[in-house]
């Protein structure tokens, strides 16, 4: 295997290089080669969760934590009105490959922050990567960052404030390596705001331990139907793994991961006495 083929414990292909880059490049050039697109799918979610959000608890500018931020791309997506295809042809194109760091930030704010935004939502990124978090503040994706890992560590003072104001928490793919630590921790930070939350869960791994977690903080959660597809497999070696931890965990992988392609379902969780605020979450073109 080269270095772009190294399985990590999980099973997955790893990646870490391109999620610790100073700017993301590699993340984009890579992914496309995976066809990448949970984010994109997951779009029209987020978008209607945020849009309910806002009107059952009339709060006009919601701050939204994104878990394993990395770039911003969620916020890019839903604040800007761009699409992943775009953000590949952006950074994957032969101009944007010869320039600098500074001249690439100053290329998104006249390309892609200029622009007037389409969500009025303040977005907060949660992520290892402090390369990644950096750009994407220096870029304007995101309007504040906590370079943490919840799994091991409490937050801090300053990440504690950080949190205290959360509206809304998602992420598109990092459970399974986040688990209930980091989730309960940022909900514990919120005091009374109790967020409501949307994750993109590979089939791979269970969310039972943080709908477990979260249901003693009060929280109802519900999956939504159908799967969403993330990526395709990288190599044969990560495709057998992944077969072995679905297998192991009793999830049937026929018709669904043999096709090639990795996928994800979705988790909505909010507060028990506000799940019937909860619109009813359309799944077309899920798989697409």
């Amino acid at each position: 295997m080269n270095d772009t083929s190294q399985l990590d414990n999980t099973g997955k292909v790893s990646l870490e290089h391109i999620y610790t880059a100073p700017d993301p490049r590699d993340y984009f050039i890579t992914l496309q080669r995976l066809g990448y697109c949970i984010p994109q799918l997951a779009l029209p979610h987020f978008a209607r969760l945020i849009d309910t959000y806002r009107r059952a608890r009339r709060v006009s500018t919601p701050t939204i934590v994104d878990i394993g931020s990395s770039y911003g791309i969620n916020a890019a997506l839903i604040r800007y009105g761009t699409n992943m295809n775009r953000l590949y042809k952006h950074y994957g194109c032969q101009s944007a490959g010869a320039l600098c760091r500074d001249a690439l930030i100053k290329r998104d704010r006249m390309c892609l922050t200029a622009q007037s935004s389409k969500d009025d939502s303040r977005w907060v990124g949660l992520d290892r990567s402090a390369p990644a978090l950096a750009y994407a503040i220096d870029a304007g994706l995101l309007d504040d960052a906590i370079n943490a890992d919840f799994e091991h560590d409490q937050p801090s003072a300053e990440q504690l404030a950080q949190l205290e104001n959360t509206d809304i928490v998602l992420s598109t793919g990092c459970v399974g390596y986040v688990t209930e630590k980091t989730i309960t921790r940022i909900i514990d930070a919120s005091g009374d705001k109790r967020p409501w939350m949307a994750h993109f869960v590979l089939r791979m791994f269970s969310f039972k331990a943080v709908a477990d977690a979260l249901a003693v903080r009060g929280y109802e959660t519900r999956k939504v139907a159908g799967v969403f597809r993330q990526r395709r497999f990288a190599v044969p070696q990560e495709q057998a793994r992944v077969f072995a931890a679905l297998a192991d965990a009793g999830v049937d992988y026929r018709g669904v991961e043999d096709d090639g392609w990795l996928y994800a379902e979705l988790y909505i969780s909010t507060p028990a006495n506000e799940s019937r605020s909860m619109p009813t979450q359309e799944n077309s073109n899920a798989e697409a």
